[in-house]
């Protein structure tokens, strides 16, 4: 991985094998002396992952219910997603360099009580701001999570298995999508929408102790190792990788988010669980493969991904006249999405190196402008175009993210060969 010096203008690249030595995880002839997986710490990760997506995602199955309980219409309690990511998005940034210094594992343990606390009064509240300060207090707590989980994996296991740690870490948000979801939603309608987050909390009681006896403590950046976001981008590949990450991810969201009406414009209406159930089981083959081959083929597997998201929204808009070629879409789109989240959040820190966390933190910025950005642009297209625009326009924007990425391969989306040289 390629790293970064500390607050220059033009950040220069030092030899791959320095990258660790502030953590003590070098030995003195520069191998790399981390210990092997740590299969409880990563799985704990995970459930982070898990927590922070389905937290995020929840309301959407609950939306009725919620909706009469706060005296709100269905469309402002939808809202409770979007100021989700509006607090994600504004936060994740100057949170991630003004939490910089402090020890991992305090700083994991205090987004994960955030959790709590913020599912606990989403679940006790029956006023809708105080529910809306609840869900941005969430999405605060997410844009710290999502800046340290992925290189909180990478520092759990040798440099050679950083992609499969972080392939097990990731594999929390298809979970969370096919099945916390659905089990959410269940569970509201049997014990009502409280019980749904309740439950979460509960889980993220469990999750606290977990982390306290299984994961490792790091400790965070002196302040002159520290890099600002500005900095950031000069790093040869961040870029890249960022408008990647923006592009792809709106690309996604604009297909997932309205999925349903696609479906209704199909006839299909009916069988939206199980068109979203082989979505989610495809995504967990995408990471299983991603995290299996990420080490040695992340361009190959970027590449990859992005021509089967493609694959399927060409056969949604032009040949879903049969459900078997619905489903055939729908699963090839899971194949390439599933180990999106993994295959970027490794590329960016790659690029990153010492500044790794604060390329993340743009990430996860950009990612839910993105996610906010679909929903909206795909809200439109549906009002204007109908819903057989939207696999058009899904098609539209992953033709740049192909470019780049086909660009990108020496810094960002690297050559095989190259992966050598920057691990």
């Amino acid at each position: 991985m390629p790293t970064v010096s500390g607050p220059s203008a033009h950040p220069k690249r030092r030899p791959a094998q320095s990258r660790h030595a502030n953590r003590g995880e070098n030995d003195r002839s520069g191998r790399d002396v981390r210990p092997g997986p740590a299969p409880a710490a990563l799985l704990a990760l995970a459930t982070a992952v898990f927590i922070t997506s389905l937290t995020e995602t929840l309301p959407a199955g609950l939306l009725p219910a919620m909706s009469a309980s706060l005296h709100a219409s269905e469309s402002a309690t939808g809202q409770t997603v979007t100021i989700y990511a509006i607090g994600t998005a504004l936060t994740a940034v100057p949170l991630t360099a003004a939490t910089a210094g402090w020890r991992r594992r305090r700083l994991l343990l205090t987004t994960v009580a955030g959790f709590a606390a913020a599912n606990t009064v989403t679940a006790l509240s029956t006023h809708y701001a105080l529910t809306m300060a609840a869900r941005f207090a969430a999405g605060v707590a997410a844009g710290l999570a999502w800046a340290l989980l992925a290189g909180y994996a990478r520092r759990l296991v040798p440099s050679h298995l950083e992609g499969r740690a972080i392939a097990v870490a990731m594999a929390g948000i298809p979970l969370a999508l096919s099945l916390g979801v659905p089990a959410g939603t269940f569970l509201g309608a049997a014990l009502g929408w409280q019980a749904a987050f309740l439950t979460m909390t509960g889980l993220t009681v469990v999750l606290l102790g977990w982390i306290r006896v299984s994961v490792p403590d790091f400790p965070g950046r002196r302040a002159g190792e520290r890099t600002g976001g500005q900095n950031v981008l000069r790093v040869p590949g961040v870029a890249a990788v960022l408008f990647v990450t923006l592009v792809f991810v709106l690309a996604h969201t604009i297909l997932y988010t309205y999925i349903a009406a696609i479906l209704d414009g199909l006839g299909m209406g009916s069988s939206t669980d199980l068109v979203l159930l082989a979505f989610g089981a495809a995504s967990l083959a995408g990471i299983w493969v991603v995290g299996a081959h990420i080490h040695r083929r992340l361009r190959a597997l970027m590449i990859a991904g992005t021509l089967l998201v493609a694959a399927a929204a060409a056969v949604l808009a032009l040949w879903a006249d049969a459900p078997v070629l619905v489903y055939a879409a729908v699963v090839l789109w899971g194949l390439g999405w599933g180990g999106a989240p993994t295959l970027l959040q490794t590329a960016a820190g790659d690029a990153g190196g010492d500044a790794a966390d604060a390329a993340q933190a743009m990430l996860v910025t950009l990612w839910n402008v993105a996610m906010a950005g679909g929903g909206i642009a795909g809200g439109v297209l549906l009002h204007v175009s109908g819903s057989a625009s939207l696999a058009w326009s899904t098609l539209a924007l992953l033709a740049p993210v192909l470019a780049v990425v086909l660009a990108a391969r020496t810094h960002g989306f690297p050559r095989t060969a190259d992966l050598s040289h920057h691990r």
